[in-house]
């Protein structure tokens, strides 16, 4: 009987749906860089997009429940054979997937045509199915161990579920926008807990002795039980000071965690170093939500959460999607100066916009965010197309 190792390279299909990551983050580094050129005209009324959605409900959606979604599948559906020894879901089911994603992006993007409970409808499919899935294939592997990653995509779904009651109930979409925000800090946290010190210490140990990351522990645990609260927390009393001291301690907590993947060893390898960066903003998110809390005057709210979006969501997104794509496209694990242009643009993006919030000025900070964003992402399809769309040399 043929591995799974031969089974994936006797594929004989589109290159493109040979595995999840090749549409899914060729796709959502496309649908970031779209959805940025169209938010400032939108944003300054200069352009209406035919959705039910109001402007900043719009860019929200298209990026937490769009975007991320996009890039969580391609990153699931290729870590879960590797977790389970199962093959990969490739050809028709790929595609199938993959239009189910378009036709949420579609379905959002015209529900004032179409209508928003039909475009609600659509879009919730997606992460509904992908769930479906990716339990059926850790379960068939035996791998129940993974099942966490369920959890959290379950917080994911429920938050687009809310985001859709609310806008249906015209009560706006802020719980639904916090929901999604929290679940995407807490996969980052679990994934990333995962491979920022792995990948750290397979490259250390190839270099001068020193010190290696800490692997996962029951500190890490403990980290993002005292995180999930915090969060839990916030979703409910965004604006309470339990919320601000909690998300002190939260912060504190992880800046103690990354510091334990020796990060500071990583600098000659942007690949490895971006990882670290991006976990970074997690803890500067939890300080900078505290602070918006008790000097509300000093930093816009949105300002605090663009440290998670624009930068732990964004950042470590670009870093998982390179790396991933690299490694199995068959290139060296190193960074050009291409992905480190990327890196540092998508850096920028976030550095400027948490700027912004702190009201320094801000209208030239709004657009070199955006432009930076765009920069980015666009980039990475620019750059990461041939590998994601040829098969393997």
């Amino acid at each position: 009987m043929a591995t799974t190792a031969e089974q994936v390279r006797s594929y004989r299909g589109p290159a493109i749906l040979s595995f999840g990551f090749r549409p899914f983050f060729l796709s959502a580094a496309i649908w970031a860089a779209l959805v940025m050129v169209l938010w400032l005209p939108v944003l300054a009324g200069q352009l209406v997009l035919p959705t039910a959605l109001g402007p900043i409900e719009w860019h929200a959606h298209a990026l937490l429940y769009g975007f991320v979604p996009a890039a969580v599948a391609g990153f699931l559906l290729t870590a879960v054979p590797n977790w389970t020894g199962r093959l990969p879901v490739t050809g028709k089911p790929l595609l199938a997937l993959f239009l189910l994603w378009l036709a949420g992006r579609i379905a959002v993007f015209t529900s004032g045509w179409i209508g928003a409970p039909l475009a609600a409808v659509i879009d919730l499919s997606f992460l509904a199915t992908l769930a479906a899935v990716v339990a059926r294939e850790i379960i068939a592997g035996k791998s129940t161990r993974n099942l966490k990653v369920l959890i959290v995509l379950g917080v994911l779904f429920l938050g687009n579920v809310t985001f859709h009651a609310e806008i249906l109930l015209g009560l706006g979409a802020e719980y639904g926008i916090r929901a999604g925000i929290a679940a995407i800090i807490l996969l980052i946290m679990l994934i990333g807990g995962r491979i920022i010190p792995s990948f750290t210490r397979n490259w250390l140990v190839r270099r001068s002795p020193g010190r290696l990351p800490v692997p996962f522990s029951r500190f890490d645990a403990a980290v993002m039980a005292f995180s999930g609260a915090a969060l839990a927390l916030w979703i409910v009393l965004p604006e309470a000071d339990a919320t601000a001291v909690l998300a002190v301690f939260a912060g504190l907590l992880n800046v103690v965690r990354l510091g334990r993947w020796a990060g500071e060893r990583t600098t000659a390898e942007q690949l490895v170093l971006v990882l670290h960066v991006a976990y970074a903003f997690i803890p500067l998110g939890f300080l900078l939500l505290a602070t918006s809390i008790w000097a509300p005057d000093v930093l816009l709210p949105s300002g605090a959460l663009h440290a998670w979006t624009a930068g732990a969501m964004g950042l470590m997104i670009m870093a998982v999607m390179t790396r991933a794509s690299l490694g199995h496209t068959g290139q060296p694990l190193t960074a050009t100066r291409g992905t480190t242009a990327i890196y540092i643009a998508t850096f920028i993006a976030a550095l400027a916009r948490i700027v912004a919030g702190f009201g320094v000025a801000r209208e030239p900070m709004l657009h070199l965010s955006a432009t930076a964003w765009v920069v980015g992402f666009a980039g990475f399809a620019v750059i990461y197309a041939p590998l994601l769309t040829r098969p393997r040399g």
